[in-house]
């Protein structure tokens, strides 16, 4: 469980300046149905965070909920060539392509995360804060304007 602050003191810490109100909660996405059943019960969770220069991923510890002290994958906005967004049951798959790879993610919609793991992580302790809710419509928007 993490508060926005403590991703952005994280994120600070590592020499990487967050932009605000530009995070969610990711998880890769899995490639066929069998991936999607046996994923079903992996709490390999992280932030997503777009910084000035690039984006930022972060992770959650899956013992404790809380987040790691590390950085996962830091990708330049000058290597990342499209990036794109669409509806998945639930979810929103989001896939960016880079100068060499495709990396794609699902993230739980903001109309049922305060309900499914999003919610959870994003309680920040004294208030009920979602900011994965929050943040959600502005992060898609300006990774989709990512594109090159």
């Amino acid at each position: 469980m993490a508060s926005e602050k403590k991703v952005f003191n994280i994120i600070k810490e590592a020499g990487f300046e967050p932009i605000e109100d530009k995070g969610i909660i990711v998880k890769y996405a899995p490639e066929n149905l069998s991936a999607k059943i046996a994923q079903f019960f992996s709490l390999e969770y992280y932030v997503l965070q777009l910084c000035k220069n690039e984006l930022i991923f972060l992770p959650f510890s899956t013992i404790t909920a809380g987040l790691k002290r590390e950085i996962a994958l830091q990708l330049p906005y000058s290597t990342i060539q499209t990036v794109s967004v669409k509806e998945d049951l639930l979810n929103y798959l989001i896939s960016i392509t880079t100068d060499t790879d495709t990396i794609t993610l699902s993230t739980q919609q903001k109309e049922l995360s305060d309900f499914r793991s999003a919610g959870f992580l994003t309680f920040g302790g004294l208030t009920a804060s979602n900011w994965h809710k929050k943040n959600f419509d502005g992060t898609l928007k300006t990774l989709q304007s990512l594109n090159s």
